[in-house]
């Protein structure tokens, strides 16, 4: 009773609420991503900084706070099972204030998106509809294990790195750097379903199709690490093939270091997998650095 009456009193959303239901901590995996793109790109940042801390921004607590506050207001019913103490079904975010922020930011978005020129724009539009057809009815691809993960994925590594390398370039990005960052964005599918883990009863009860509920923990886990190993070990043999030797060892240094940690996950899917988020993702994303710098002088292939 005390609780609702909360919620029926609050006019005014709690600024600690807001920061929260924007989601600081999932800011870095783009913000990386552009930031490898920036890398890989090859050109010189001198005179561009502006583009790169702009970007950096846009990318993280801008575009990716936007997603997590539009994906907050579409899963409040889901948050109220899963988490109830979450900003929106707490009632600490009351009303419609939580579509409003998103939406807002959503417009936000698109404002600083068009500072970064035509790709950084057109990277922008892609990265608000993918945020919007991610949680929103009646598209709602998060209901699928493997749409939902997958756009995610392409929108945390692979948009981010895309726009990084062509705003630095100002132009479409090489070759070898759409070939990684295609790849690095695939890998990042498992990722997000081990991040489905801690969801697992509220999506089973509202009809959210994660491959954690569609497999169960155990399958689910091993799908999701062989989705981040595959595309690893195809960039290791592009490296190769790239005559990039000592990055290629790098890279499977690590892979193989994830694969330790993946074994360790297999023991305990659903109560590990957080752990694992916290280790094994460090690792990942230290290749995704090192491959940026092996193809920074690639840019005529």
């Amino acid at each position: 009773m005390l609780g609702t009456s909360v919620i029926e009193q609050r006019r005014w959303p709690e600024p600690a609420a807001m920061l929260r239901l924007i989601k600081p901590i999932t800011w870095f995996p783009p913000m990386w991503a552009y930031l490898c793109g920036v890398v890989s790109a090859g050109v010189s940042p001198v005179g561009q900084w502006p583009y790169v801390v702009l970007g950096v921004l846009l990318a993280g607590p801008i575009v990716c706070g936007m997603s997590q506050a539009a994906n907050d207001w579409c899963d409040r019913h889901v948050d109220a099972i899963n988490e109830p103490d979450r900003p929106i079904p707490s009632g600490r975010i009351p009303g419609r204030w939580g579509l409003w922020i998103a939406l807002a930011m959503s417009v936000l978005s698109l404002v600083v998106g068009w500072q970064l020129g035509p790709w950084g724009f057109g990277a922008t539009i892609v990265g608000v509809l993918a945020a919007w057809a991610y949680s929103a009815e009646p598209v709602r691809l998060k209901r699928s294990g493997w749409w939902g993960p997958g756009l995610v994925g392409l929108c945390y590594e692979g948009l981010p790195w895309f726009t990084g390398a062509a705003v630095l370039s100002a132009g479409a990005p090489a070759l070898p750097v759409i070939l990684v960052a295609l790849l690095y964005a695939i890998g990042a599918h498992g990722i997000m379903t081990l991040n489905d883990f801690k969801a697992l009863e509220g999506d089973r009860q509202t009809g959210v199709n994660s491959l954690p509920v569609t497999l169960g923990p155990e399958r689910a886990a091993k799908v999701a690490c062989w989705i981040m190993a595959v595309p690893q070990g195809v960039v290791v043999a592009l490296l190769l093939f790239w005559d990039r030797p000592l990055h290629a060892i790098a890279v499977a240094a690590l892979l193989g270091a994830q694969i330790l940690a993946m074994r360790t996950l297999l023991s305990d899917p659903k109560g590990r997998a957080p752990w694992y988020n916290g280790t094994g993702v460090l690792l990942y994303i230290s290749g995704m650095m090192i491959t940026a710098f092996a193809i920074r002088t690639m840019g005529g292939l």
